[in-house]
Formats: structure tokens, C-alpha cells, sequence
């Protein structure tokens, strides 16, 4: 039994970036605000400089953290995420921005083991970072934790940079994994799938329709779809046979 097993139950709710309209996104706050309102949980994961993986989406430090005032840093403009030490990191405040409480930033190893704790269920979205490391060292490093804190069968992998899947199936075939998809359909979408030999298909509501929906269910894959924070939509879409959706705002 894996994360799959949440797909037998129907109109599934993912938490995107934990409970981001009332917790600072991605950080140990917005997981546990998360706990009891969502299926899963959605983040995002990066390496940073010696390859520690952390919990953020933008693949620079500006819009989510206090980097701007820090006056030691303001020479490393755009503050990319994989330029900085984790110690660097660990320097910065992730949640003032949102609700002035100060937030360290959320590490793999620590959202795993708060899944375990809890025992709820996470979609890492492994972020590209195909120009800074390779594609083979970014998976083995977040694979091998995933299997070191035993926390397989709660993660589902997913990425918008598709050379990851097939490597991560390769060292964990168990670890389901998602083609996250914007902008259009691939070509040949099933077999496309089946090239990936991904278990998922997340695509982008706006290119979301019914038929795309019933031909990607009939030939044996899920779909979650992002981001869907209208609940008339998510019902239309679950009426579609869609399992889950993506959404920015939870209730309770």
C-alpha cells in the first residue's frame, strides 16, 4: 500500500503549499494548518548550495523570506535559492512576510517526518534544477532521504520537469510519481505517460476538459488538477471524474 491508496476514495482535496491562505507557504505552519481539512498535501522541494533539500517554490529567496533587509546579502541579487548554504538559510525568516511571526525555513527531512507523525500523505513537487546540479544527483539525494525516514508510501513525486520521473522510478519503483503539466497537452499524451512510466497526470485547470479527463481514466491514470480554488469548478471537475484538486484556500 502507497499514497495511490487515497485514490479510491472520491473528490479529493490537496492542500497547496500546506494551508497557504492562512499560514506562510511551505513552511511547518501551513502543514499543520493543513491537518484534517485536505487529502494531501502538496510542496515543493529544492536543493540548496550543499545540497540539502528545503522546502520552497520560487527558485529565488525574495518574495517569501526577509533576504531584502539582510544587509550581508545584498550583493547576491537574485538570491537563488541554490546559491546559499543551508546555514544561510536556516538564517532566514519565511513567515514575516505573511502574518509577522518569524518562520525557519522547512526542510524534506522535516516535512517527512511530521507526515509520519501525523500520517498524512505528501506530494513533493521536486523543483527543476537541471542547470545547477544534475538531474541523476537531485533525484538519488531526495529519493535516499525519502527511504532512510521510511516514509515511501506516504509521498507521491511529481515535477514540471519530466526528466526526473523516469529516474525516480528507477530508484524507488514503488514511489508513485505525476507529469505536472501547463500551457498545453503534450503530444500523444498516453503514450507520453507511459514513456514517463508516471502512475499520475497533474495538468493546469485552464487546460483541464472532460474528454482529456475520461480517455486519461479509462487507460488506468489519475488526475489531480491545479489550481482550483472555485468550489463550483471543483464540483464540475469531480463530475468529470477528476480524483483530486489542487487549491489555495481550505475550509475550516
Amino acid at each position: 500500500m502507497n499514497f495511490l491508496r487515497i485514490f479510491k476514495k472520491p473528490n479529493l482535496i490537496a492542500a497547496h503549499r500546506g494551508d497557504r491562505s492562512k499560514q506562510p507557504e511551505n513552511t511547518l505552519s501551513a502543514l499543520i494548518s493543513s491537518v484534517g481539512k485536505c487529502d494531501f498535501i502538496e510542496i515543493d522541494v529544492q536543493l540548496s548550495r550543499d545540497l540539502i533539500p528545503v522546502i520552497i517554490h520560487d527558485d529565488t529567496l525574495g518574495r517569501t523570506s526577509d533576504i531584502s533587509n539582510i544587509e550581508r546579502f545584498a550583493e547576491r541579487i537574485p538570491w537563488k535559492v541554490a546559491d546559499f548554504t543551508f546555514q544561510e538559510l536556516q538564517s532566514l525568516d519565511f513567515g514575516s512576510w505573511f502574518n509577522n511571526k518569524k518562520e525557519p525555513i522547512l526542510t524534506l527531512e522535516t516535512a517527512l517526518y511530521f507526515a509520519k507523525e501525523y500520517q498524512v500523505f505528501l506530494n513533493v513537487e521536486i523543483k527543476e534544477m537541471s542547470e545547477t546540479f544534475s538531474d541523476a544527483r537531485v533525484v538519488q539525494i531526495i529519493i535516499d532521504l525519502i527511504q532512510r525516514l521510511k516514509a515511501q508510501e506516504l509521498v507521491l513525486l511529481s515535477s514540471f520537469y519530466h526528466p526526473y520521473l523516469p529516474l525516480c522510478k528507477a530508484h524507488a519503483p514503488k514511489i508513485p510519481t505525476a507529469v505536472l503539466q501547463e500551457g498545453h497537452h503534450p503530444d500523444n499524451l498516453i503514450q507520453y505517460l507511459h514513456t514517463l512510466k508516471a502512475d499520475a497526470y497533474h495538468p493546469e485547470e485552464k487546460i483541464t476538459d472532460q474528454k482529456t479527463v475520461a480517455y486519461l481514466k479509462k487507460t488506468g491514470f489519475f488526475v489531480n488538477v491545479f489550481t482550483v480554488n472555485d468550489t463550483l469548478r471543483q464540483k464540475e471537475l469531480f463530475s468529470w471524474g477528476v480524483n483530486g484538486v489542487f487549491t489555495d484556500l481550505l475550509l475550516g
